[in-house]
């Protein structure tokens, strides 16, 4: 049995980063937005957002995939809140191809985006997530992350009012 590799994306890569967006928002968003927001979702306009970050490298993308076949993806790179040192990363998007989920696919991408982390000479990491999303909250929890109280917020995404939250971990 191949092992999961990673590497960073080119920009052949933005269709099946797009697509492996728009399923992992399908299957863990549902129940938490409207089923039409959901099923409104296009992998074409996500294939444009992640051409252009590739080719901008901002934010850094790397891909999951044994054989050359897609599972997952990061992106990550200095975070984006305000006032916070220029030591601070943040993961801006992580997600796996649902029927990848619960194979080593998250693991693999955070170990990748720690490593380039480190390698910008970051300190610290943050990364924001919705409250009600159990899955991701269980497993940046049990990858040392912790919740940063005070942090909470709240956001309209389709229409749909939701809590966010920061969670923050040292990288040193």
């Amino acid at each position: 049995m191949s092992s999961i590799q990673v590497r960073p994306a080119t920009l052949r890569d933005a269709k099946g980063i797009a697509e492996i967006h728009v399923a992992a928002w399908q299957d863990a968003y549902k129940g938490l937005l409207p089923d039409a927001a959901l099923d409104a979702l296009s992998v074409q306009k996500r294939q444009a957002f992640w051409r252009e970050a590739i080719d901008l490298c901002e934010p850094q993308v790397i891909v999951a995939h044994i054989d050359n076949e897609l599972m997952g993806f990061v992106g990550f790179d200095r975070s984006r809140d305000k006032g916070t040192p220029s030591s601070t990363g943040e993961i801006w998007a992580m997600y796996a191809n649902p029927i990848h989920w619960d194979k080593g696919v998250g693991l693999a991408l955070w170990d990748a985006a720690r490593d380039g982390l480190q390698e910008e000479g970051c300190t610290k990491v943050t990364l924001w997530t919705y409250l009600r999303n159990e899955r991701a909250l269980r497993f940046f929890e049990l990858a040392g992350f912790k919740r940063e109280l005070g942090s909470a917020k709240t956001t309209e995404v389709a229409g749909t009012r939701l809590e966010e939250l920061r969670l923050q971990r040292s990288l040193v």
